[in-house]
């Protein structure tokens, strides 16, 4: 049995709960912005990293201990069996370091005293008195709660948004996860029609594409759990086939983007190839030389659009004057945003903000909203039927 950690934006939790027990694994806690789950092999290391859309990282749980002062967390980390995890040219960073209602409250002293710990335990085992560290880095991360420590191993590497397929972002880009979790909190489903109005670089059109058709979000990238002595190579291709098998090409759904602006549109295009590029080399592990059908994009304004069907789904990132323009150009542009709801009678829509003042610039009272915290940035995605 193991036990994994994985982030997600902060009011995703559920969401990406769900997504757990789909996998067959089994949640056992949830905090602000990360799920704790367990499962009993090896696999859910690998295909946690693959397969979740909405997951920002995964760690393994390695050490759980009380740490009350420095003399216990020394010895708490020291007690890991790290030279089953590392190479002996291992590179380790502990880059994050968190610390809540304990008495330990100096993040700098307890990120250099788990260093300390980890680099004396494998000293004693490998009877080195100097780690060479010119291997590739590792990561870890410590959370200290009500003077308990969690020790965590970062799996991922690079955040679980960068797919791989987003080449060129452009300005104020829609991180593909929280893209994920929008077309979840939806409940969208692969027959609706889906059209994104505002599709800059295309991140909401690709994302549904990628789970119409059933393609793992992180088939086209690396992990860091291939840099740590536990990685099994054979192990990761068995799993990447596996998943690759449940690919659906055949399948029909009806993904469009728009903007205003050519050159976002040239972006979509281009980064939605190479995305439903990444699935076809997938399929190519099982022998298929079947391909997804790309996202259509067009550029046109918000206000020319019509809805091509009776009903369907609309969902958005408009500008919102925080990185893009600014508060007045953005509610100027809430407030002609109306026409939307005129030309798509039918239609259910959903737009993120972090602009507090959408629901009066647009006229509109949501169904239901949802706030949402990625990275540094407070929004809320408003929901209308």
């Amino acid at each position: 049995m193991i036990t994994l950690v994985a982030l997600c934006a902060v009011g995703a939790e559920k969401i990406l709960s769900n997504e757990i027990k789909k996998l067959g694994y089994s949640p056992v806690e949830n905090a602000a912005g990360r799920v704790v789950f367990t499962a009993s092999d090896s696999d859910a290391m690998y295909r946690a990293n693959l397969c979740l859309r909405t997951a920002d990282r995964v760690y393994l749980l390695v050490g759980d201990f009380n740490a009350p002062d420095f003399d216990s967390l020394f010895e708490g980390v020291k007690s890991i069996n790290w030279q089953d995890y590392f190479n002996k040219d291992v590179r380790l960073v502990v880059d994050k370091v968190r610390s809540h209602n304990s008495k330990l409250a100096s993040e700098h002293s307890i990120q250099a005293m788990v260093q300390k710990a980890v680099y004396t335990k494998l000293g004693n085992v490998w009877h080195m008195s100097t780690m060479p560290e010119t291997g590739n880095t590792a990561s870890v991360r410590v959370y200290l709660e009500k003077d308990r420590m969690c020790v965590l191993l970062d799996l991922s590497g690079l955040p679980l948004n960068r797919r791989g397929y987003r080449t060129m972002g452009g300005e104020a880009p829609l991180r593909e996860t929280l893209a994920a979790t929008l077309l979840q909190q939806m409940c969208w489903r692969r027959k609706t029609p889906l059209h994104d109005p505002f599709c800059g670089s295309g991140t909401i059109a690709i994302e549904a594409a990628l789970y119409a058709y059933n393609v793992a979000p992180g088939l086209g990238r690396s992990f860091a759990l291939e840099n740590l002595a536990i990685y099994d190579a054979e192990k990761m291709l068995e799993i990447k086939r596996q998943e690759a098998e449940k690919i659906r090409p055949d399948c029909l759904a009806r993904i469009t983007g728009s903007d205003i602006s050519e050159e976002a549109v040239s972006r979509a295009r281009l980064n939605a190839e190479h995305a439903c590029v990444m699935a076809g080399r997938a399929l190519q592990l099982i022998g298929s030389d079947a391909r997804i059908q790309r996202p259509d994009f067009i550029v046109s304004g918000f206000d020319s659009l019509a809805a091509p069907y009776e009903t369907g789904m609309l969902l958005a990132n408009p500008p919102y004057g925080e990185r893009l323009g600014t508060v007045a150009e953005a509610e100027t542009l809430y407030r002609e945003m109306t026409v939307l709801f005129d030309n798509f009678p039918n239609w259910q829509m959903g737009f993120i903000t972090a602009n507090p003042s959408f629901e009066r610039c647009i006229g509109k009272k949501a169904a239901k909203t949802k706030s949402l915290k990625s990275g540094n940035l407070d929004t809320v995605f408003y929901m209308f039927q």
